[in-house]
């Protein structure tokens, strides 16, 4: 006789490719191309687990349909943003479902580029180019299961494999030395990364959250990333990783009041000046020019950054 329980449950649909058109009167038209996940949760799923009775389950391949019916029947501004639609897409399952407690939806968007000729934006062709994947997922919770009147909404979006790398500011020196230390310390290095760079917004009124800029908000992270690890002096003075994740996060959540906290995860891709002294060349310290880059083992570098709570001293 079986005598555990299920702790937890998801289930749900994954890679469900969707892509949106929208085509304006004037030959104008813009494309968005997603790539979603739904999962649904819920105590009254229980018994599809522990007794084979599949009567509340919603098919997965009902998830999947849903993703396609509400991105012909929403309006275009509810689509082409991320995270209104996955905002959309779980407010949509758990107003449907009594019994669905939670609803995730992830989409990883790789946004095409339009291209441009004589300097002029074509209106309907797009190319896509190596860089950073955009990416969002939304949260809806019911608080007093199974009404959806009051629910508890998150959704947290972000990028990576946004690759960086600059030739000089960057060190590292003055750090724990002991018997198992073997590093010098390294006052100007080169410094190389995949960012990955997320953020988060909470509220109980979805509306409000589906108000908020989100494609500015992913600009602005995006840029003050970019901005920091290039050219922000306090980022030269105290040059670690740490110091330059905390500073990109800081200036992301003083521009946008919304966002409540920023994560980054930075592996350090070491480039090390390769010792070329056996063939009578100077290439180490400040004659260095010359590197091996190293891909493994890589530091790895993450920090959450908030505003202080009140109360904080």
């Amino acid at each position: 006789m079986e005598t555990s329980i299920v702790k937890s449950q998801a289930y749900g649909k994954d890679r469900v490719r969707v892509v949106r058109v929208v085509r304006h009167a004037d030959g104008w038209q813009e494309i968005a191309d997603y790539s979603v996940r739904c999962l649904l949760s819920g105590d009254q799923f229980e018994s599809s687990y522990t007794k084979g009775d599949n009567k509340l389950v919603v098919a997965t391949d009902s998830q999947k349909n849903t993703v396609f019916y509400l991105a012909k029947t929403l309006p275009a501004e509810k689509v082409m943003v991320p995270e209104v639609f996955a905002s959309e897409v779980a407010a949509f399952m758990v107003n449907k479902y009594a019994h669905v407690t939670t609803c995730q939806v992830k989409i990883i968007t790789k946004p095409w580029e339009r291209m441009k000729f004589n300097d002029k934006n074509h209106p309907h062709s797009f190319y896509r180019e190596g860089k950073e994947t955009r990416w969002t997922e939304a949260v809806i919770t019911k608080v007093n299961p199974p009404s959806a009147e009051q629910r508890k909404v998150t959704i947290t979006s972000g990028f990576y494999d946004l690759e960086v790398l600059k030739t000089t500011n960057s060190s590292f020196t003055d750090f724990w030395r002991d018997e198992l230390a073997t590093l010098p310390d390294m006052p100007d290095r080169m410094l190389s990364t995949k960012v990955l760079c997320q953020w988060k917004f909470i509220d109980t009124c979805l509306g409000k959250l589906q108000k908020l800029a989100f494609n500015d908000i992913y600009s602005g992270a995006k840029r003050n990333t970019l901005d920091a690890f290039a050219n922000d002096p306090r980022a030269w003075v105290h040059a670690s990783v740490q110091t330059t994740m905390y500073i990109m996060a800081d200036r992301i959540l003083n521009e946008f009041p919304a966002v409540d906290d920023v994560y980054y995860a930075l592996p350090n891709i070491h480039y090390f000046p390769f010792d070329l002294s056996p063939f009578g060349l100077k290439n180490l310290k400040a004659d260095a020019e010359v590197y091996m880059p190293i891909a493994d083992p890589s530091g790895y570098i993450t920090a959450t950054v908030s505003r202080p709570s009140k109360g904080k001293f």
